[in-house]
């Protein structure tokens, strides 16, 4: 009887699932530019993706940067990747930096036949000024964890629960989800971050990722955080930064209407993966989750989640607003020269308030969404709907593959 490592079982257990539009991206991308960047969190599926688009297993031209016969093979990189032609896989690109100018001048050959598909579990803001120099070379493709779309709307409380990272989510119960995340919240501490040179007491930075939790879907306030964790400003606004750029957290900024109005001018805080959150905040089942105080923060980062995947928006694309309490948007999705508002409520029956009516006005949107986790669609306003999520989902799921 063979026995399969995680790594197998996990690209066994998701073959199924549908991952298409990741697929059909990664050759859409390499069919334009030199190089395509996956970037995701670490155990997303991003070696498994790159695995399904080549059809039958990674080529041979692979490198694992965490593999030291891999990195042995790299010792003298520019001799290893100059006489290589077809597509190149780079794996955990965000350990070896200095392999970006390399690639551009590889890129740049006139008899160039090679391409690269790079795969790094840090953000392009964080790898920046390595690979600024592929500027025009490259694109940047963004892979999520499990959504909506992919795990169906039968799926949706667990998927809520547990969170999208794959392993966690196709766990046998939610007792080995928990234990699981757990594993991976102290890997990602105490070695993923390590091998990024960024220097962090793995304790001091997860007691501020639990601060965090209760700032959760809240606007950020470096001073107030300052002084909660006994640092400055400045390291406040590095670690926010590590968390990041790591895709641990999104700090949504605040768009600014040309309004006489006092606006937000700070970004908020939500942690992407609802798994995570629940794990830190000590949720293991349903029945936490629903007597918890931060039920509905849980819901909306849930949500605007699945809503930035769904309709593919990309960082500077999304927004939150909102005029000191007047009104407010809890997203807001600027996109193709149009403005889409999105609400977001933990109730039965969602009602038409004076702040969306307020958001509509004076943003100009060209339709506000109220998500919710019900079951019926109806209009609440002109171009103002009540959707369930799994709807919403849904329709942007057809709308894409039209």
């Amino acid at each position: 009887m063979k026995f399969l490592s995680l790594e197998e079982k996990f690209h066994v257990i998701i073959q199924p699932m549908d991952r298409t539009q990741y697929i059909a991206a990664i050759g859409e991308g390499l069919r334009v530019f030199p190089v395509v960047a996956l970037l995701g969190p670490r155990q997303c599926g991003k070696t498994t993706l790159a695995r399904s688009y080549f059809g039958t297993g990674l080529p041979l031209n692979y490198f694992d940067l965490e593999n030291p016969e891999d990195l042995a093979r790299l010792s003298n990189p520019k001799l290893a990747l100059e006489r290589l032609r077809g597509t190149v896989v780079i794996d955990e690109i965000q350990r070896a930096p200095d392999l970006f100018p390399l690639l551009r001048v590889l890129v740049d050959r006139p008899d160039n036949q090679a391409k690269f598909l790079i795969l790094g579990s840090a953000s392009r803001e964080l790898i920046r000024q390595s690979s600024e120099s592929l500027a025009g070379r490259i694109q940047y493709l963004e892979v999520y964890p499990f959504g909506l779309d992919e795990v169906g709307g039968g799926s949706i409380e667990s998927l809520w629960l547990r969170g999208g990272f794959p392993l966690s989510f196709l766990a046998s119960s939610d007792k080995d989800s928990f234990i699981w995340l757990e594993s991976y919240i102290r890997t990602y501490l105490e070695r993923d971050i390590p091998q990024l040179g960024i220097q962090i007491p793995a304790p001091q930075l997860r007691r501020f990722w639990m601060m965090l939790t209760h700032t959760h879907s809240q606007i950020v306030n470096i001073s107030e955080l300052g002084r909660s964790f006994g640092a400055s400003e400045t390291t406040i606004r590095k670690y926010l930064e590590v968390l990041s750029g790591t895709f641990m957290i999104r700090l949504l900024p605040p768009w600014h209407e040309n309004i006489s109005k006092r606006q937000v001018k700070r970004p908020k805080v939500f942690l992407r993966d609802s798994g995570i959150l629940h794990r830190l905040l000590g949720i293991s089942s349903h029945e936490n989750l629903q007597v918890s105080p931060k039920l509905g923060a849980s819901w909306e980062g849930f949500a605007l989640e699945q809503i930035i995947k769904a309709v593919a928006a990309s960082p500077e694309e999304t927004y939150f607003w909102a005029i000191h309490e007047q009104a407010e948007l809890d997203l807001l999705i600027i996109k193709d020269g149009k403005r889409f508002g999105f609400e977001v409520k933990y109730m039965d029956a969602p009602r038409l308030t004076p702040s969306m009516r307020a958001a509509k006005d004076i943003l100009k949107l060209d339709a506000l969404t109220v998500i919710y986790p019900g079951q019926r669609h109806y209009a609440l306003a002109d171009q103002i709907t009540a959707c369930p999520l799994r709807e919403f989902v849904e329709q942007q799921a057809t709308e894409v593959s039209r």
